[in-house]
């Protein structure tokens, strides 16, 4: 199984990756941990593409985040399921700012090591507005018109409990 998990920050992709990649036993790349090296610096774009091409090959996967610029498309195209994670505004907020105070001052699993939890305006502002542009809510609405077949639109943490609930009922 090849999944793509994309959506806005904060609304918990990278959880439900972790959770998708222990159902189908498959490994699990969060772009947020390949972008940042130590301390927040950005890595290059073709350091990322590199990464990321070489994690395409693998027969099953999970990838969660956005990042337009790095085989976006690719990764749509080559995924069994795509699902959408299209929370509020003031949810991913509040879920930020909570996964913020549980790992303040230290690195989260799904981070670069040397990547110290932070919420400070620019990252409030990212979520509040910056995040949230026409052309991201455009990609979203081309994603179902094209994969509209294998395109799963989750809004709420109850959208996401429904679905693992039934993953883990099938298995």
């Amino acid at each position: 199984m090849k999944i793509a998990i994309i959506g806005y920050s904060g609304s918990g992709k990278s959880t439900l990756a972790s959770k998708l990649g222990q159902v189908y036993g498959c490994e699990v790349l969060h772009l947020d941990s390949i972008h940042f090296s130590a301390g927040w610096v950005e890595r290059t774009d073709e350091e990322m593409k590199r990464d990321v091409e070489a994690f395409l090959e693998k027969d099953g996967w999970v990838i969660d985040g956005n990042y337009s610029r790095i085989f976006f498309w690719e990764r749509m195209e080559t995924a069994d399921q795509i699902i959408i994670l299209n929370f509020n505004r003031f949810t991913c907020i509040k879920r930020a700012y909570r996964r913020y105070r549980t790992f303040s001052h230290k690195t989260r699993p799904d981070m670069a090591e040397g990547c110290e939890e932070k919420f400070d305006w620019a990252f409030f502002r990212w979520l509040l507005w910056d995040g949230r542009k026409k052309k991201v809510r455009d990609r979203h609405k081309k994603i179902l018109q094209i994969y509209k077949e294998k395109t799963v639109v989750l809004k709420n943490q109850r959208d996401i409990d429904r679905l693992l609930s039934t993953l883990l009922t099938k298995r």
